[in-house]
């Protein structure tokens, strides 16, 4: 019965806040394609006997997409512009703002955008609505500038700035996913915000593509790669009955190196490793350095397969080290998500598992546009449980 329930999307039996508007940024238009798809699907499939009732209207549809352009001068300056009608609807924004491969011209010259391209252009289509949607809610997977969040000294606080604006503009809830520090929702405490954590995807993915594994303390082990991951580490550990172990950074805080004290050292914290497959976790995967070192001295310390899930892979710094590093036997797999801006190199390499979070997305939508709880949707511990018994019992993941 669960199951059947999953497949047809969540069985709501509350009112629509509005009808569902979806606005899928050109940064995140591949993943907004999907979600809708699966969105379609489940209306078309569910049943309700209110289907046809007024407050209904516009319930189920043949898409829910809505265009949304930000056109260019030649000056580099832009607009956003809405052509449809979005009064009264309930209006989800999705952006990309990592997705570096658009260009746009600017005095006869290509540039490609920015974080901060992306989120002007997100604050445009925003101010296109006229404040005439019943709601607005902003899917920003990975944060706006999520990485300066605290300050240190006399510096910017971008993140707390960029939420206090969207919220000014309207925006009535912002959901991110693993927030690099969820507390930045202190800028907003009046607003809705959200931080998903895809742990569950992550061990789907890896049980659906890698056999063979023995998942038990004995065998198996999650490691955080820096103190500040400890949180999303103790949750893996603790779902899956695992042992965990944390490696922070000894830093030479004498000296600033691109305005940051240089890391020594990682040192490990934690039991023994020899011979147990372990779990990297960490909430992006940047230059790929961190990831690398961790990897590099766990196998020093005797550990078995390495595996790393990270919500984001940046790879800023290209794939070469990570192929490197593969062919090596350093690295087994990395499992990143499809809610940022993949490349089809990386998505062709044998060391790369992508984790697909559309359907995840639609759940979330098609829960929040009816105003129900989505305490279960972030909260998978169940979940896990289940994809673990199967693939212990030789099911099909």
């Amino acid at each position: 019965m669960e199951m059947q329930k999953r497949e047809k999307g969540i069985m709501l039996d509350t009112v629509p806040v509005g009808p569902l508007g979806l606005i899928p940024m050109e940064s995140c238009r591949t993943l907004g394609d999907k979600v809708d798809f699966y969105l379609v699907k489940w209306r078309a499939e569910r049943e309700s006997e209110h289907k046809d009732n007024i407050v209904f209207h516009g319930y189920e549809k043949s898409t829910y997409l809505l265009k949304a352009d930000v056109p260019r001068f030649g000056t580099g300056e832009a607009k956003g512009i809405i052509p449809d009608s979005v009064r009264g609807l309930d209006i989800f924004i999705m952006t990309d703002v990592t997705n570096y491969s658009l260009t746009y011209r600017i005095f006869g010259q290509t540039n490609h955008k920015s974080p901060d391209d992306h989120y002007q252009d997100l604050k445009r289509v925003i101010a296109a609505i006229e404040g005439k949607a019943r709601r607005i809610t902003v899917i920003m997977p990975f944060l706006y500038e999520s990485r300066q969040h605290r300050r240190n000294g006399r510096e910017s606080l971008d993140c707390a700035i960029a939420l206090q604006e969207l919220t000014a503009m309207g925006v009535d809830n912002i959901i991110t996913f693993d927030a690099h520090d969820p507390r930045v929702q202190n800028a907003i405490p009046l607003n809705g915000f959200d931080t998903v954590q895809p742990v569950y995807q992550f061990i789907k993915a890896l049980l659906r593509h890698v056999k063979g594994l023995t998942l038990d303390a004995e065998h198996m082990m999650i490691v955080s790669p820096d103190e500040g991951g400890m949180s999303r580490a103790v949750y893996a550990a603790n779902v899956l009955s695992l042992d965990m172990g944390m490696f922070y950074k000894r830093r030479d805080y004498t000296r600033l190196v691109n305005g940051r004290n240089p890391i020594v050292a990682h040192e490990f914290l934690g039991t023994d490793v020899t011979g147990k497959d372990i779990i990297v976790i960490d909430d992006m995967l940047s230059s790929g350095d961190s990831i690398l070192e961790v990897a590099t001295a766990l196998k020093k310390r005797g550990a078995g397969k390495i595996f790393v899930f990270a919500t984001f892979g940046l790879f800023t710094s290209g794939l070469e080290k990570i192929d490197k590093a593969y062919k090596e036997g350093t690295l087994h797999r990395i499992l990143t998500t499809n809610l940022i801006y993949q490349t089809p190199e990386l998505l062709s390499r044998d060391w790369y598992i992508s984790c697909d979070l559309s359907k995840y997305v639609a759940y979330l939508i098609d829960t929040l546009n009816h105003d129900a709880s989505i305490s279960d949707l972030l909260n998978p511990a169940e979940r896990i449980q289940n994809v673990v018994n199967r693939y212990k019992n030789g099911e099909v993941v």
